[in-house]
């Protein structure tokens, strides 16, 4: 008796590769990812958008989600879609992925990114505790908030959050805070020292905050003066360097300090005390004025 002969199949789906499952699990949860390659570098765009044809998106600089088939234009391909990320188009990626990166911003996060153990220093000195993943060459800490991303904040430390993609590397450990102060103003980082022997600037008359001008201020006026003069003596510790960020984070307090009151509450008068010790210190006028202005505004539109 014969026997048929079992059919030969040509050809026999591998399974998926490991990276595209964890992919597709993290997918689940609302993370939008993508495949990077080996180096960390996201996979090259597509030959629509090779060499700058489609007018920008290679800088990864526009707004908005990649619209490209394959995994093209670096964080912007990022996507929670499993139609997209099991895609004949994204297949090959996933088979030379060497690893997986998510959008920090597209779940809401800021991801400090801390490359040696001296950063990690700083950050555990500086920094409220939150969750923490170890990286190859140091950690990752997670706050809950959203903000511009920036490298080289100082040494060791980079931000990635809005626009920017950041390797998984597992959940972590701890409970994850809100993004605070000290992290959104390390972008504002200072520019260049004034020559010795120079002036930084010619910057106003010396303001000082009256009781007259903030009739609509629910503090005491020593309330008011205490936490002024507390704010510009951490500004005056700063002679060498980190001024301008002291004075942010100074013009954040005050903004937030006075958030809720009827106004007016002087606030001109005390920013410009800012500004004025931040000079006093070596900060350039321009530059320690926007860090003010960019403090105050930060919490007035959050509390708009």
């Amino acid at each position: 008796m014969t026997h048929p002969t079992p059919l030969q199949r040509d050809h026999i789906e591998s399974p998926r590769p490991a990276l595209l499952c964890t992919a597709l699990a993290l997918a689940a949860k609302g993370v939008p990812v993508l495949p990077l390659r080996v180096g960390k570098v996201p996979f090259g765009n597509c030959p629509d958008c090779a060499h700058n044809a489609c007018g920008g998106r290679p800088h990864m600089k526009t707004p908005g989600s990649c619209q490209c088939p394959a995994p093209c234009h670096g964080w912007a391909a990022a996507t929670a879609a499993p139609d997209t990320l099991t895609s004949p188009v994204w297949s090959t990626s996933w088979r030379e992925a060497g690893a997986v990166a998510y959008h920090p911003a597209g779940v809401g996060l800021t991801v400090v990114d801390l490359d040696d153990a001296a950063a990690i220093a700083w950050a555990r000195l500086y920094l409220p505790a939150t969750r923490t993943i170890t990286t190859t060459r140091g950690e990752h800490w997670l706050y809950l908030g959203t903000m511009p991303s920036a490298n080289a904040v100082r040494p060791g430390v980079d931000i990635k959050s809005r626009m920017a993609y950041a390797r998984w590397l597992g959940p972590g450990t701890g409970t994850m805070t809100g993004l605070p102060d000290a992290v959104r103003a390390l972008p504002v980082r200072e520019e260049e020292a004034t020559p010795p022997g120079s002036v930084a600037s010619s910057h106003s008359a010396s303001a000082v905050w009256e009781r007259s001008v903030a009739t609509g201020c629910r503090h005491t006026e020593g309330y008011v003066r205490t936490g002024v003069e507390r704010g510009l003596a951490l500004i005056g510790e700063h002679p060498e360097s980190g001024a301008g960020t002291q004075a942010f984070s100074v013009a954040c307090f005050l903004a937030r300090q006075h958030a809720q009151c009827p106004g007016p509450c002087g606030l001109d008068a005390l920013a410009e005390q800012v500004v004025n010790a931040a000079v006093a210190v070596g900060v350039p006028e321009p530059y320690a004025r926007r860090a003010v202005v960019n403090g105050l505004n930060l919490h007035a539109s959050a509390a708009a």
